[in-house]
Formats: structure tokens, sequence, C-alpha cells
């Protein structure tokens, strides 16, 4: 449909109506970059609200365009998208994910359209820049209801949305109306990521309550020996050494429950962000062989390695990779028995989705993580297998829980944290890989580790 034209005599009124609208927001523009410059910790809302204000600005010069009826939210998406070069490119440079929203009719809630996404959006919710369906974005009642809200009442609203899976992201959602001409209504909805302040106050509540459980039944020990000692054991030097071996051995164990509470707080907080590293997983087996190798002289256990020769390229951090195998191979040692030997196997170019062949005869086998993958996907796995007492079926699914000992179990004098498994059930789920364990009673166990391969560069051609 043709634009409406004035008579001639209201032309200048029109020119100073653009001239003074693109004047005056152009100085807020300027104002909120340079507020933006100086509050680096606000700049991504300042840049955003220097967004907002640029297509207001422009949705507020333009002349009136009558939609037409056969396209309903044609016109809200040719306004969103010229609305300049300069600001199409900071909408696209924002962090966070930001939707503009097109609605016609109140109780068509299937007819939220997005109209625009920045680049966030798209790799967020995978979706293309304009043209995807509201509620198959975002199926969140709460956030379907806050952008109902900026598009039909006007008013700005926020609320919290949390993106459940195997790396739970918590956001907080904020809508806000847009002007629009036409029937269709628009707003803008903005997702800004709380994941980190959610899992810090959580890893301190979490590191609070086992800390305070676990470490009361040492502290409680050691303050009886030291009461015994200062009463009537003071002068009885067969029990005072007998007692301050106990108490040392105590203070240690809180040491390392301690370190391992922090190492898995530390892990937490960071495992919904994939690492992008590149590790060679079978230098990383040999490096943790070497590293037992004082605790298997002392136990007369031997570590066997098959398929380490080979180059293994993963994608992860090679600290916590180095963890996962060192925390699989101290519990393997620590449950063989004298003379025993623990087999490490690796593997590469695996895929999850084969079942994978047995380990261990008459045994159980449990996934205890699985990941969320592309079909087609290649993993390389290490697996660590000792021939100590094994486990029952019923006990399996409890192993990565923090604190679970397998009832009756003895891993010989240095009782463990009860953390091992759950670090390495952290550290692989936030590689993006998977974790399974084999057992039957008096057969051993092998636990498995999976993690995505990393694309090895094609070696140079030796031709001239």
């Amino acid at each position: 449909m043709p634009y409406e034209h004035s008579p001639s005599p209201v032309a200048p009124s029109l020119s100073s109506r653009l001239w003074t609208a693109g004047a005056s927001g152009g100085v807020a523009i300027c104002v909120l970059l340079v507020l933006a410059v100086f509050h680096r910790e606000l700049a991504g809302w300042l840049i955003l609200g220097a967004l907002v204000v640029g297509f207001s600005t422009w949705m507020a010069s333009r002349p009136r365009l009558a939609p037409p009826p056969s396209a309903p939210l044609e016109p809200a998406v040719e306004a969103v998208e010229g609305a300049g070069g300069l600001l199409s490119d900071a909408f696209e440079a924002l962090r966070d994910p930001v939707l503009i929203v097109a609605g016609r009719e109140p109780d068509d809630v299937a007819g939220r359209m997005v109209v625009l996404a920045n680049g966030a959006a798209r790799d967020l919710f995978r979706i293309p820049r304009q043209g995807a369906r509201l509620v198959s974005v975002v199926r969140d009642p709460g956030v379907l209801e806050i952008v109902d809200e900026a598009l039909f009442g006007g008013v700005d609203r926020t609320t919290d949305y949390a993106a459940v899976g195997a790396h739970d992201r918590h956001w907080r959602a904020l809508a806000r109306p847009l002007p629009a001409e036409g029937e269709e209504a628009l707003a803008l909805l903005v997702l800004r990521d709380e994941t980190d302040v959610r899992r810090m106050e959580l890893m301190r509540v979490d590191f609070l309550a086992n800390a305070s459980h676990e470490l009361r039944t040492p502290l409680a020990s050691l303050s009886g020996f030291i009461e015994t000692l200062k009463g009537h054991a003071r002068e009885d030097s067969v029990a005072r050494d007998r007692f301050l071996d106990i108490m040392a051995a105590q203070a240690d164990r809180m040491s390392r429950l301690v370190a391992d509470l922090l190492s898995l707080s530390r892990i937490e907080l960071n495992e919904h962000i994939p690492p992008s590293g590149k590790v060679d997983l079978s230098r990383a087996i040999s490096d943790v062989a070497d590293a037992v190798s004082v605790l298997t002289a002392e136990r007369k256990v031997g570590v066997r390695i098959e398929g380490g020769a080979m180059r293994t390229p993963v994608i992860g951090d090679r600290d916590q990779i180095v963890q996962v195998v060192q925390n699989l191979v101290d519990n393997a040692v620590k449950y063989s028995p004298e003379g025993g030997v623990v087999e490490v196997v690796v593997r590469r170019d695996v895929s999850i989705d084969a079942p994978p062949d047995p380990i261990i005869a008459g045994s159980t086998r449990l996934s205890l993580l699985t990941p969320d993958h592309q079909a087609g996907a290649r993993y390389a796995q290490v697996t660590v297998r000792d021939h100590g007492p094994g486990m029952a079926r019923e006990y399996l699914p409890r192993l990565t829980e923090r604190f679970y000992r397998v009832e009756g179990q003895k891993s010989g004098e240095r009782l463990g944290t009860g953390l091992g498994l759950a670090i390495v059930k952290h550290i692989v789920n936030r590689h993006r890989g998977g974790m399974a364990v084999e057992s039957a009673p008096g057969q051993g166990a092998a636990f498995t580790a999976y993690f995505p391969m990393a694309h090895e560069a094609p070696a140079p051609s030796s031709e001239a």
C-alpha cells in the first residue's frame, strides 16, 4: 500500500520532525555509548539501551505506512531490518541473547513471531535470524507471559528462566514494549545469563553443608584424643604415640576432604562452560602412571597400559583430564589385592551409541553419565579395571554420589573422602563426555570415561 501523502505546505513540518527526532535520538545514543565506556560492568545494558533508543527514534521519524492485510508481520520485519548498519552491528555484538517479537492478536499464542534474533540468541536456541515462532523457541510459561504483557499491556516485566538439561543454565528474562506501526505489536526480549551467580550461591551452600557434616567426625575424634592426652595418658608414652598417629591420620583426612570439596566446587562452578583446548589422552595416562608409582610400590600393585603408544587427541582441559584418570587409577589401586594388576585401556574413534563388548564376564554394566551428542560423534575412551572385590548391581547407580561408600568394602589403611567418583563425573560432564561402570562381586570393577575426539590437522604432503 502506498505511503500517505500530505499537501505540500506540510512538507517543512515533516522535515522538521525528522531532524528533531534524529538529533534527540543521536544525542541520547552518544550519551549511552559514553557511559558504556566508563561503566564497563553495565556496558551490555547501556549498548542495548542505545540500540532501543536508535530503533525507537527511527520508528518515530519514519513516514506512516499502512500494513497490507495479507502479510501482517512484514512491516515489523522491514522496520527492524532497516534500522541502520551501525545499530545492526551493535545488536549482533551483544553477548546477551536478544529477540524482537511481534504479535497481532492477544489470543493467538502461536502467532507470536521472532522478527529478529541476534547472534547470541541464534546460537542458544538454534533458530534463524527471523521467522521462528516464539512458542517453539521458548516454552517456559513465565517468559511467554511477560512477552505478552509487553506486547499487549505495554509494561516492562522480568522473570527467571531455567533451561534444564545435562548442563543447567539460569537466565533473567526482561521483556519491554517497543513502538510499532500498524496492527502488530513489538516487544524486546533480553536474556541475561545468571548461571555463574546461581552456581556460586549453590557452591557456597553445598560446601558449608558438606564440610560441616563430614568434618564433624574427625574433629570429634581429635578433640577426644587431645582430652585424653591432657589427662591420664599424659605420662603413658605408648598410648601417646598411638594417639598421635591416629590424630595425624585424622588431620590428613580432613585436609584431603577440604581439598576435594574445594576442587568439586570449582568444577561445578564452570561445568556449563565446555573446554576448548586439545589434550593427548595417552600422554596424560602415561603421566598418571608415573605419578602413582610410589603408591603402587607401597601396595605391591602393578599398572599395565594398553593402547597408550598411539596419539589420542581429545577436546579438554589437561589438568582435569589428568585428575579423572588419577582418581580412577587411585581407586583401582586401593581396592586391588596385593600383587594384583590395574589394567588401563585406551581406545580412540569410539561410537558411544554402539553397545560395547563386556569387559568382565557375567557383570552388570551401567551408564553413569550419557552425553548430549550428535549422531556419528566420535570419542576416545579410557577404561580402568581392578581385580578387587567388585560390587553388586544394586550399588552401582549411587557410585557418583558425594560421600557414598559401598557397604562392607575396605580400601586399605588410608580412608578416602568419598568424593573421587563425584569429581570424575562432573569433570566428564563438563567435557561433554560419558561415563560407565561394569562390575560383578568377586571379579573387580571397570570404570570407563569417554571424551570427545579432537580433529587433527592433515599431515603436510611430502611432494614438492
